[in-house]
């Protein structure tokens, strides 16, 4: 893997960049080694983080009060066949965790780690389940070491995560979901942007009051573009015609950082709008093409500054975006 810190070091004469306008997932990320396993490395992938994330010190706090408190711990650990259920454990605040973005398992990781490890078991309920968006997420979470079971990791979206948080419920016990009778809210860790689709599903009037899952959103980190991302894109494309490399694919994941990377490449009028005779002023021998993650990204780029990207991947996925790109290469 390279990263903006190291740029293009180590790319060979027959490789080509693919600019990754994202920050690198951790522990593993899933775009990283898809196209590192792709055949004969054709493709280099170089992570371009474009926004900055801030956790919320409030949100923090508030997390491990919880946390400490037993918000999220069964009964005693005494009798695991009786003791460990809600019921048992009037401090019991959530039945649930939902994750959809690694920053949220990183703000809840920063808590976890603040825990004495030993006391894990006690503090979490082993049947409480974790629900996360997608495999990246699943993983991050797994990492945190917790005792409970992380569900959902196939879904792959929002809509499909919330339709499965509501199919899987109808399994659990009461003991679980519930807490004098009433249901226990999942705990949502969101960023101040972000899309209704799960608590709204969730909480649909269309529901039945038994379906009806309460969920409470907790802001735990702030975005906003980079102030150093359109610095540190014009420092690779630079450096990749210093290297004479001959074709770089650009992939975009959000509508953010969109005018500073078409502002990097040279392709903007002072207008703010898209050039095909400024981008063939400035193309040279070095073909630059841009791939968007979905159809909101290239919806974005063509209402705002007029510009069709090459390709838009059929599905939100490494493979959908490796798929686009080489199909395009053919």
């Amino acid at each position: 893997m390279e990263d903006v810190t190291s740029g293009l070091a180590g790319l060979t004469i027959d490789q080509i960049p693919v600019y990754l306008l994202k920050t690198k997932s951790s522990p593993v990320d899933t775009y990283e080694e898809h196209f590192d396993s792709l055949s004969n490395a054709k493709y280099k992938p170089i992570f371009v983080p474009v926004l900055e994330h801030m956790f919320r010190d409030d949100a923090l706090r508030s997390l491990r009060r919880s946390a400490e408190r037993f918000a999220f711990a069964g009964g005693s650990e005494a009798n695991d066949a009786y003791l460990r259920r809600a019921t048992n454990n009037p401090a019991k605040k959530y039945g649930g965790l939902i994750f959809t973005s690694q920053r949220a398992v990183d703000a809840f990781g920063y808590i976890v780690s603040k825990l004495d490890p030993s006391k894990l078991g006690a503090l979490f309920d082993k049947d409480m389940p974790l629900y996360v968006v997608g495999p990246a997420t699943a993983r991050g979470v797994r990492s945190l070491g917790l005792p409970c079971p992380v569900l959902g990791e196939e879904t792959g979206n929002g809509e499909a995560l919330a339709e499965f948080i509501l199919n899987h419920r109808k399994s659990l016990s009461q003991d679980v979901t519930h807490l004098n009778g009433q249901a226990l809210p999942l705990l949502f860790m969101v960023g101040e942007q972000r899309r209704d689709i799960i608590p709204n599903t969730l909480q649909s009037n269309g529901l039945s009051a038994d379906e009806r899952t309460p969920v409470t959103e907790l802001v735990v980190y702030e975005t906003g573009e980079a102030a150093t991302f359109e610095e540190n894109f014009m420092r690779l494309l630079r450096e990749a015609k210093v290297k004479s490399v001959k074709k770089q694919w650009v992939v975009v994941f959000s509508p953010q950082g969109c005018e500073a990377m078409l502002n990097a490449l040279g392709w903007l009028e002072t207008t703010g709008k898209y050039s095909e005779a400024r981008k063939q002023a400035v193309v040279g021998t070095l073909k630059s093409r841009v791939a968007t993650i979905g159809p909101t990204t290239r919806d974005f780029l063509l209402q705002e500054f007029e510009y069709e990207p090459d390709v838009c991947a059929a599905k939100p996925s490494p493979e959908g975006v490796a798929e686009a790109i080489v199909a395009y290469e053919q």
